[in-house]
């Protein structure tokens, strides 16, 4: 079963289990969608496999089967500045 970690591991944000802005590698590393797409451009940095949305887990099961409180934070290189901006039209980096 998925642990369902409840943070972006390089930034800190927030990523309750029903977020859609998750993504996990198969070794459950998590991001928020800003870092995986803008940082990591996809690749996990742990592990060098694909960043993928994480799946959500509906309410009705929450309760027994419980998202992780436990928050993970890596001292990865491209965490320690900021993303690059996106342009207003979405199609390369802003100047």
């Amino acid at each position: 079963m998925l642990e369902l970690r409840p943070n972006c591991e390089c930034c800190d944000r927030d990523l309750p289990p029903q977020s859609g802005e998750a993504r996990i590698c198969t070794f459950e590393c998590t991001f928020c969608v800003e870092c995986a797409d803008s940082r990591f451009h996809g690749v996990c940095p742990n592990c060098e496999g694909d960043l993928v949305a994480r799946p959500i887990r509906p309410d009705s099961k929450l309760h027994r089967f419980p998202a992780s409180l436990r928050r993970v934070n890596k001292a990865h290189t491209a965490c320690a500045k900021p993303p690059p901006r996106q342009s207003p039209d979405g199609w390369g980096v802003a100047l």
